[in-house]
């Protein structure tokens, strides 16, 4: 099977200007991704798909292919990460290479553990899978109605995390990987369909890059040199 690491970089950062060059632990924030997709054995073409000729330029620095720019009608603030993949698809399509599988890398997602896109692939292929969605697990205790509270969990009977069984466990997606059949994302227009699995990964490696915070909390990260 072909595969396809596709990084998504507008040039117009709203709550950081600039986000997807500005440097964290001494690369640009989208290096990280694109360092990560080279190192896969099974990804065969790393794109970085970018309105911005800066980003397009310094993805190339870093071994990433940037062919062409994306349409400004695809780039604004409202314009989904799926217009970019399809925009991306068929612009390759035309010259002839079509992957089976596009894998979807946020570069806001920078601290995927070494190893993580194959492990990825690995689980999509052993569960005959057409499409991977990433999350960490999660163990909320939700309420709603602030002013009549009201508990969304047994309160009285609290349950602790090594017992709740398999079936009944939560995970909240975390950004950092999608993986979807080329087919179906062009039918549905959407990075998911098909027959769907879920790719675990830790809290820490779910940190996802929006604010300066967001920044200083994963250089924090990569500096101690935490194994991720």
């Amino acid at each position: 099977m072909s595969f396809l690491a596709l990084i998504p970089a507008r040039a117009d950062s709203k709550g950081v200007p600039g986000k997807n060059l500005r440097t964290l632990a001494g690369k640009p924030l989208i290096a990280w991704s694109i360092q990560h997709a080279k190192a896969s054995r099974k990804v065969d073409r790393v794109l970085v798909s970018t309105d911005g000729p800066h980003i397009a330029e310094e993805a190339r620095k870093w071994g990433a292919d940037a062919p062409f720019l994306r349409p400004a009608k695809i780039a604004g603030d409202t314009s989904s990460t799926e217009l970019a993949m399809i925009h991306a698809v068929e612009s390759l399509a035309a010259t002839g290479y079509r992957p089976e599988f596009v894998i979807l890398l946020q570069p806001t997602s920078p601290l995927r553990h070494a190893g993580a896109i194959d492990e990825a692939i690995q689980l999509l292929e052993e569960k005959n899978a057409d499409s991977l969605v990433s999350a960490r697990e999660i163990h909320p205790f939700l309420w709603k109605k602030p002013d009549d509270a009201a508990a969304q969990y047994d309160f009285r009977n609290r349950p602790m995390r090594q017992s709740i069984p398999d079936d009944e466990r939560l995970y909240e997606e975390n950004g950092s990987i999608y993986i979807t059949r080329t087919d179906i994302l062009l039918r549905d227009r959407c990075r998911l369909g098909g027959k769907i699995v879920v790719f675990s990964m830790s809290a820490t490696e779910s940190i996802d890059i929006d604010t300066l915070d967001d920044f200083s909390l994963a250089e924090a990260v990569l500096r101690s040199g935490v194994r991720l």
